[in-house]
């Protein structure tokens, strides 16, 4: 029997099963034909992420930003970079805290940029500031462990 993986789609929100062995090779939603496993980040809000920690079984890193922020305009680039590096293993997130103010609250985020890596919807490590491609890269992978 095959292991299955779940995922939500990043583009519709569906949920997808899909081969473990298959996530490498870029898998595409069953319903709209996504991409499921992006080496980009994609943006989600509070309801598209609730659902992402609720059915998910890869690991997802959000990069809680806001648009008049500085350093998390500076780190966007290194976070799309982390991205590319880090696909298929970690799914890459951004949530604008500024439209989503209640996300925010629930998290206690107290500064931005923030990132929060999730492992089957539970929150795995929280760190704030900018940081560079290498050190997310690093960062993920020493509290990943895999």
């Amino acid at each position: 029997m095959t292991d299955l993986t779940h995922l939500t789609c990043p583009s519709c929100q569906a949920k997808n099963r899909i081969p473990a062995a298959k996530l490498g090779a870029r898998p595409s939603c069953g319903v709209c034909k996504a991409q499921l496993m992006p080496d980009t980040p994609f943006e989600l809000d509070e309801a598209q992420l609730n659902k992402h920690l609720k059915n998910d079984e890869v690991p997802l890193l959000v990069d809680f930003w806001a648009p008049w922020c500085g350093p998390c305009r500076m780190m966007a680039p290194q976070f799309a970079d982390a991205a590319k590096q880090m696909s298929p293993k970690v799914r890459f997130a951004k949530l604008d805290t500024e439209q989503h103010q209640a996300v925010g609250s629930r998290y206690q985020i107290r500064g931005i940029p923030l990132i929060i890596l999730f492992d089957h919807g539970r929150e795995v490590a929280r760190q704030p500031g900018a940081m560079d491609a290498r050190s997310i890269v690093s960062w993920v992978s020493q509290h990943l462990k895999r």
